[in-house]
């Protein structure tokens, strides 16, 4: 049996807002499964999200660029949030979105690999940026998106490129209709674009979590089922931005608000500086007793 540390169980109250007992108890009874142990929580009514936080931990920015019928999103990290704002890394995240658009690799490694018109490779172009600027600068991730004259993208950036979003509205050309729905997606960071997107097994599992939830809860079996599907319709507006109201006018769904600007969300693509990359958690009074010791 995995053994439970107090790492784990700090990591699962974040998680889950419950309390330490009962995530030790809910890891203790899950081998250390961190998603089992969510699950458990949420079974017991002792979870009060099934969201996990984001950890927003790199600094940098998501940029986007467009050109005709082609558009851009890409992700650039550098170590801290002051570089971040500075002209040449400024000066850097548009010469490389420019390079991506024109090049259109396949993958990142490509794209790395690739031949910039100053004769280096990508990747060389951004260590020469890093010897400049005197910071770790790397581009972590893109998406090329086409589309053709009858359609439009939908670009935003929040808080200067804090998150950023990139959307194909495919039938109609309205592009402030485009931007107000790639605003929404900021905003709620929905991770489907219609429920045909939801993978089964994602809606198996939370449709186990609710029937779990309801039992424990003492509804009769007869009617366990109906609530269920009841409550899946929550589940779905969490995680569907077509079954969403509409952040600028919450009366309508995102999808009748597409629907009244003639087109049809095809995709999007949504990212946040960050998310996912584990911050390194520095103590900053032994930092500066170090250094005090070092000189």
């Amino acid at each position: 049996m995995a053994a439970v540390t107090a790492q784990m169980v700090k990591e699962l109250r974040e998680k889950t807002g419950a309390g330490m007992m009962d995530c030790k108890k809910a890891l203790t009874q899950t081998d250390g499964d961190m998603d089992a142990a969510v699950d458990f929580l949420r079974e017991k009514g002792l979870a009060s999200a099934a969201k996990k936080a984001d950890r927003i931990a790199a600094e940098g920015t998501v940029s986007v660029e467009t050109e005709g019928n082609k558009a851009v999103i890409f992700e650039i990290n550098a170590e801290t949030d002051f570089v971040a704002k500075n002209d040449a890394f400024k000066q850097l995240v548009s010469e490389i979105g420019t390079h991506l658009l024109k090049t259109e690799p396949a993958s990142l490694e490509e794209a790395l690999a690739s031949e910039m018109e100053s004769g280096l490779s990508v990747q060389d172009h951004i260590s020469n940026a890093v010897a400049k600027i005197g910071e770790k600068i790397t581009l972590r991730r893109f998406e090329i998106i086409e589309k053709t004259d009858n359609d439009t993208f939908g670009a935003y950036l929040h808080m200067g490129g804090r998150i950023g979003v990139l959307l194909l509205l495919e039938g109609t050309t309205n592009e402030e209709a485009a931007k107000d729905v790639a605003m929404h997606i900021a905003a709620i960071n929905p991770k489907y674009v219609s429920r045909d997107e939801v993978p089964e097994e994602e809606v198996e599992r939370e449709r186990k979590v609710l029937t779990e939830q309801a039992l424990n809860e003492g509804k009769p079996e007869n009617i366990v089922a109906k609530m269920v599907e009841g409550r899946l319709g929550k589940f779905f507006e969490d995680v569907v931005v077509l079954d969403q109201p509409f952040v600028k006018d919450s009366d309508q769904k995102v999808r009748d608000f597409v629907k009244s600007a003639g087109g049809e969300l095809k995709s999007f693509v949504r990212y946040a500086v960050g998310e996912g990359i584990e911050k390194r958690e520095d103590n900053f009074a032994d930092e500066v007793m170090n250094q005090v010791k070092g000189n």
